[in-house]
């Protein structure tokens, strides 16, 4: 699927969910103090924004953030909540479009990157990031582990959640480091929806060759925004990448 057919008008008017899942206070508040920290005294440069989950906090707590994002709906909907002179957006795919200005911190979260579906693309993320930063800034992806020991034996598919009115499946091509995650959403009746998201998925050591790169050395690895530890069995990471080279 083209990246146009999945963040349209109609993805973009369900993806908020206030209070609830990556919205709930117990997440966000994780998220934003992490980014704060980073930040420090300068701004930040959130590649694909969205509608403004993770800057509008981030920005309320005095950091300037600009955003990249691919979707006009969804800069739409931010648009909603906030204005161009609140958080400037620039319309555009986070492997190559330009923000103007300077950042001491460059961030994706959610396991954004992954949907970029070539390496390629993943590399120039990150040198895209790079040419955003002021020296010795920081880029901080947050990105899924992929659990591949789950998968049964003969099967392509796993189950990553179910609960009541939906369920999660990833079907895996390992051959080509693809996935996509099927979602499932019901409730009393016979009818369901379902919708789809492809990814490329990238395992923590390619993700830090990426980085060098780009000039990055990773500085940090945690299983999530509360710098809690990674482990063999976490599911996903928080890395930080600080800028070396120029």
């Amino acid at each position: 699927m083209h990246p146009d057919e999945i963040w349209d008008e109609t993805t973009a008017s369900l993806y908020d969910t206030p209070g609830e899942g990556m919205f709930a206070d117990d997440v966000l508040g994780p998220t934003v103090d992490h980014l704060a920290d980073l930040a420090g005294t300068g701004a930040a440069l959130e590649l694909a924004i969205g509608t403004g989950r993770v800057a509008i906090p981030l920005a309320e707590r005095r950091v300037p953030v600009t955003g990249i994002e691919l979707s006009e709906p969804m800069v739409a909907r931010l648009r909603e909540k906030v204005g161009a002179d609140a958080i400037p957006v620039v319309v555009g795919d986070m492997a190559t479009t330009r923000a103007p200005g300077e950042f001491s911190l460059v961030y994706l979260v959610f396991n954004t990157v992954s949907n970029l579906l070539t390496q390629d693309e993943q590399v120039e993320c990150f040198r895209n990031a790079a040419r955003h930063l002021s020296p010795g800034g920081a880029f901080v992806i947050e990105l899924w582990v992929p659990q591949l020991r789950q998968l049964p034996p003969g099967s392509p598919a796993t189950v990553f959640a179910s609960e009541p009115g939906y369920v999660g499946l990833d079907d895996y091509d390992v051959l080509h480091q693809r996935v996509v995650s099927h979602h499932f959403r019901y409730g009393r009746g016979r009818e369901a929806t379902h919708g789809i998201s492809p990814h490329r998925y990238i395992w923590p050591a390619e993700l830090d060759l990426m980085g060098r790169l780009a000039g990055f050395e990773l500085e940090a690895r945690y299983a999530d925004w509360d710098r809690s530890a990674f482990t063999a069995d976490s599911r996903s990471h928080v890395s930080v990448y600080r800028l070396t080279a120029t």
